[in-house]
């Protein structure tokens, strides 16, 4: 039997403009006015405009300013690289690349809202009838556990930062959301059309972070169908076809990149020792960074999720559960199997875990909802007023204890009122008090109320870091400012500059001091822009070639910020020049 019993009261859908307006609410904030911060964010960015002020090489092979980066694939930087080229005029560069942003988002809500609905206006997934009547529609019960599932995504922390970078992570877990969607249709009907999409999917998301996860949920695909208990002849025809259809999306840039040889070879070779570095035997590290960090990660999805397996345990082969239950696996498989656990790996498995989730909603006992509601209220109420006690005390002082602690991270800053960003921030608090009323004073039968709370409080404190502490994270995590001073200091004879620096570094000297770094093929230039640590020898970091005395310092600077870092700007001395 069944483990769901539900009036058509409960099925209410959210309107369709409240549930775009909520998805522009989670995204905008964190890209308007945020400048590229260090490590990927930056890095990623770097590639775009790279490709986009460079020629037809920088697009075949991704570099940043110079810096190759054979890594990962080019389809993300395409994309914000078009975005720089069709906006950058209009918008600037770093917020045209951000449209690139904000339509992945989009694609990837989108395909988890239409997969959960296909789901859930199946046969078998629908509640049991009831005596008089009043069970809901299929349709209706479809939208309200699509809703849900959406609901559910937005709140999942681990999204919150990744999906509003500049990096090719959320092209990744969007096309994977698409490929639950088109694997859901093969499953109802298979056949080589739908085969083909799927492979559409797969080949896009090789293009995006290589070719290991695709392989992962094509075997996904595979278990799908015996589960099932589909044809496997059949099934393994048209994942056949699935996957030539994906290594044809793929082989135009393999056979432009082999033959045009960019920049005098193929970023192809590298690419495929990129891909094949991400597969290590389990280690006891991923095991426990899985679960140490996953803990927080997926919440709120975990917990629904995982009561969703134990209420249908006794529905053998229902679509709405072997799906998303075989990519969480193939997923958390390819998580554990990462040589470097990292939270980019984790974020492949929220799509499946939402809809599990979704799913997990309908049989949650009234005393478990009622306790993760005011669990959410509690902790993100306290994690706002926390915000807003620190933000007074960095602009006022008050508390002292609480204003010291606020400006020891950002060394130097000196904190401004923002009316504005103030403005947006009381709005969004006061929205946070009139949903938390709503949902505690008229305790509606809807579906979704277990996790609109949870939804609604993970916006909430994302809109208060983006508007009251926005200049502090760009100041922390922003190289512009320490740019500008390089740039300042830069020969005016410079043609070339040489440089140790990493990828994130090299990117905003590129773009906010438009320093001319050496290309991909290297050289000899006469300047030096080094990057080291302040608290080892330049003996021990520092290779010979870039020691004192063949070069005469020029320019020292650092990001307040950070106490360990340093840039050393150098011309290379008469004795040295050849």
């Amino acid at each position: 039997m069944k483990p769901v019993r539900l009036p058509a009261s409960a099925t209410l859908a959210l309107p369709r403009w409240a549930l775009f307006a909520l998805g522009m609410l989670y995204i905008l904030p964190g890209l308007i006015g945020r400048e590229p911060w260090k490590n990927d964010d930056a890095a990623s960015f770097g590639i775009m405009w790279t490709m986009a002020q460079g020629t037809w090489q920088d697009w075949l092979w991704p570099n940043i300013a110079g810096l190759s980066i054979p890594d990962e694939g080019p389809l993300a930087f395409w994309f914000g690289a078009l975005c720089i080229k069709l906006f950058g005029w209009l918008l600037g560069d770093v917020l045209a690349a951000r449209v690139a942003t904000v339509c992945v988002f989009l694609l990837g809500t989108l395909s988890l809202w239409y997969v959960t609905f296909a789901l859930g206006r199946r046969q078998d997934a629908q509640p049991l009838k009831l005596a008089f009547g009043g069970q809901p529609d299929p349709d209706s019960f479809g939208r309200t556990l699509a809703d849900a599932a959406v609901l559910i995504y937005l709140g999942c922390l681990g999204l919150m930062v990744h999906s509003h970078m500049t990096t090719s992570e959320p092209l990744q877990v969007s096309l994977l959301a698409l490929t639950l969607y088109r694997s859901v249709r093969y499953m109802e009907l298979p056949s080589l059309r739908n085969a083909a999409l799927i492979g559409m999917a797969l080949g896009l998301m090789a293009l995006v972070r290589g070719w290991i996860a695709p392989a992962f949920f094509t075997l996904a695909l595979l278990l799908c169908g015996a589960f099932l208990e589909k044809p496997l002849g059949r099934t393994v025809r048209d994942l056949a076809f699935a996957v030539v259809i994906a290594a044809l999306l793929i082989t135009p840039w393999v056979i432009v990149s082999a033959v045009a040889q960019p920049y005098g070879a193929s970023p192809l070779p590298g690419w495929m020792q990129w891909n094949l570095a991400q597969i290590a035997p389990v280690s006891g590290t991923s095991v426990s960074y899985f679960f140490r960090v996953g803990v927080w990660f997926f919440w709120p999805a975990w917990p629904f999720a995982s009561w969703a397996i134990y209420a249908w345990r006794r529905q053998k082969r229902v679509l709405h559960i072997v799906v998303p239950v075989t990519f969480v696996s193939m997923a958390a498989l390819l998580a554990l199997f990462h040589p470097s656990p990292e939270q980019g790996q984790l974020l492949l498995l929220l799509p499946p875990l939402a809809i599990m989730a979704a799913f997990g909603l309908l049989t949650m006992k009234r005393g478990a909802i009622n306790a993760i509601d005011w669990f959410s209220v509690m902790v993100l109420t306290l994690c706002a007023a926390t915000l807003w006690l620190f933000w007074n005390a960095k602009l006022n002082g008050w508390p002292a204890k609480a204003s010291r602690n606020a400006l020891k991270l950002v060394p130097g800053f000196v904190p401004q009122f923002d009316t504005m960003a103030v403005l947006v921030a009381v709005l969004a608090t006061a929205g946070w008090f009139v949903l938390v009323h709503w949902r505690l004073s008229r305790r509606p039968s809807v579906l979704w109320r277990a996790v609109v709370l949870s939804s609604g409080g993970v916006i909430l404190v994302w809109i208060l870091l983006m508007t009251l502490f926005l200049p502090d994270m760009n100041y922390s995590k922003s190289y512009a400012t320490v740019a500008h001073q390089a740039a300042a200091n830069l020969p005016k004879d410079t043609d070339c500059i040489e440089t140790n620096a990493g990828p994130a570094q090299r990117a905003s000297f590129a773009y906010f001091g438009h320093l001319p770094f050496v290309g991909v093929k290297g050289g000899r230039c006469n300047i030096l822009l080094l990057q080291d640590n302040l608290r080892i020898p330049d003996e021990q970091e520092i290779v010979p070639a870039y020691r004192a005395p063949h070069w005469t310092l020029l320019w020292e600077g650092r990001r307040i910020s950070d106490r360990q870092e340093r840039f050393r700007l150098y011309r290379r001395g008469d004795a040295a020049t050849p």
